[in-house]
């Protein structure tokens, strides 16, 4: 018990010491020691890495994850320790919705049968989506938050501690510089006098007591600057996170352009199915319309493929044939590089294999979204998107 008496007693004393030395400086009335130009440059990097870092986590959750309800019970099943439950996208509810009133709607009706088609191909969005959520949150997000509540709560520790050391530093210089000045006063100006009544041991105790501050000095100036280099070489580890952080950038770049990617194809094979079927609209407010062997002008109007077309061009059924009969622009052609692999959704277009060359130009009114390639002998349509133009 006495033990611990002494030793909150001296907790309780440095406490004390550090609080008047840090108020003092405040108020002008004590010296701080200051800290060489370079290591306030790292304090002042470090700063800013955690500000950003917090600000880029807290966003990029929230681009996850846009409910925040949702996201606060994520956290609480993280700081519990427990899985998370698996939650359903809303491309997989939507598709949920949509197949469910396929089936009530009528699954062999025109409607329905558009109502099954989107609905698997939102179920995909939905998975896809998923994949992406999993993938940037174990390749981005886990880095940063492991940054801040590891290496960044170790950098804040030790700066408290270079903090105090500091502050004992200031304290030890402010008892030495009192002490000096007691020393000097008792010294300066006595001359040997037996009827002298100021006691010698006042002079002696007010020497003792400057060398006592002298000891306490050193010691305190070498425990600072042992902190100080602790300190020091964990701010210059903050260039080693920034590294860190790029890889895990270019990670999340890449798992949000292969996510887009898929929603793209997904979202172009299902414009090529809707587009074979009869009863399909674009841009009509009709509420239902005749087949489309029907022969009335409103109809033909009214009903449009979902792919597009060419100017000039015939109708899908003879486009191979007059694709043939089109003579490639005297300049203008380019080669490109196929990205994905495609599937011709009728004769008028171009099957293609990733990473293949084909030699591609424009016609005149042609669909900026098409071009016309070539391989060999072989002509047809190709969606831009799909290309990577070389030359």
């Amino acid at each position: 018990m006495d033990f611990n008496m002494k030793k909150l007693a001296s907790d309780a004393g440095i406490f004390f010491t550090r609080a008047v030395q840090f108020t003092e400086e405040k108020f002008g009335q004590a010296e701080k020691t200051e800290l060489d130009a370079h290591f306030e440059n790292l304090l002042a990097r470090a700063d800013s890495t955690k500000n950003w870092t917090e600000r880029i986590l807290r966003q990029t959750e929230v681009l996850l994850q846009p409910n925040p309800s949702a996201r606060v019970e994520e956290f609480l099943y993280e700081k519990l320790d427990r899985k998370v439950p698996s939650r359903v996208t809303n491309g997989e509810l939507l598709a949920q919705y949509m197949a469910e009133a396929a089936s009530e709607l009528g699954p062999t009706t025109p409607y329905g049968k558009t109502l099954i088609k989107v609905s698997e191909a939102e179920k995909r969005l939905g998975a896809a989506e998923r994949d992406f959520i999993h993938t940037a949150s174990l390749s981005f997000l886990t880095p940063l938050r492991n940054f801040l509540e590891g290496d960044w709560k170790t950098i804040s520790k030790e700066r408290r501690l270079l903090q105090n050391r500091r502050l004992d530093l200031d304290a030890c210089k402010a008892r030495l510089k009192k002490a000096k000045a007691a020393e000097a006063k008792a010294t300066v100006g006595t001359v040997p006098d037996f009827q002298e009544t100021r006691p010698r041991n006042y002079i002696l105790s007010a020497s003792a007591s400057a060398v006592s501050a002298e000891q306490e000095l050193r010691v305190a100036q070498t425990e600072f600057d042992r902190q100080a280099e602790v300190t020091r070489l964990l701010l210059e580890g903050i260039s080693s996170t920034h590294v860190n952080h790029l890889r895990c950038l270019h990670e999340f770049v890449k798992s949000q352009t292969t996510y887009y990617a898929q929603c793209y194809r997904h979202m172009l094979d299902l414009q090529k199915q809707l587009g074979r079927f009869p009863g399909t609209f674009v841009g009509t407010s009709e509420p239902a319309s005749p087949p489309l062997s029907s022969t009335s002008p409103t109809t033909t109007a009214a009903t449009m493929s979902v792919a597009p077309t060419v100017p000039g061009l015939a109708p899908p059924g003879e486009a191979a044939l007059c694709l043939e009969e089109v003579p490639p622009p005297a300049s203008g052609t380019r080669k490109a590089r196929v990205l994905y692999d495609y599937e011709a959704a009728d004769s008028s277009e171009l099957a293609l294999l990733a990473d293949e060359l084909i030699t591609v130009y424009s016609l005149p009114g042609m669909d900026p979204d098409w071009l016309i390639g070539e391989r060999g002998n072989k002509k047809g349509k190709v969606p831009v998107t799909y290309l990577e133009l070389l030359s």
